[in-house]
């Protein structure tokens, strides 16, 4: 006699749940999936920081003939990082290279 197991089955409550049902489970334990997943996103990501600075000053040069950024840089670095004001000269005016027409307006940063 196989007493332990007589009337076992695997949903003990004899609750069935329609295909309706089954979808709606299905969603609740899809959406709690994205919130919990959302909330690990954002604290995983809570040590960057991606904030904008405080306004830079700039002054607006028109560049004289045979000008370039390395000599607009060098004149404006005070003894600092000319390379470091070339790139950001570059960045400010979106500039490809560092040659630069005659009469052209450039920004340079005044950090």
């Amino acid at each position: 006699m196989n007493q332990g197991f007589q009337g076992y089955s695997t949903n003990p409550s004899g609750f069935r749940l329609n295909r309706r049902g089954r979808l709606a489970r299905t969603f609740v334990v899809l959406s709690l999936a994205v919130v919990l997943a959302s909330v690990f996103g954002f604290q995983a990501g809570a040590g960057t920081t991606d904030t904008v600075g405080a306004p830079t000053s700039f002054i607006e040069i028109t560049a004289a003939p045979g000008d370039t950024l390395w000599s607009l840089a060098t004149r404006m670095a005070d003894g600092g990082d000319v390379r470091a004001l070339v790139d950001e000269i570059a960045s400010v005016n979106s500039l490809a290279t560092a040659e630069l027409q005659a009469g052209q307006k450039v920004r340079i940063p005044l950090d």
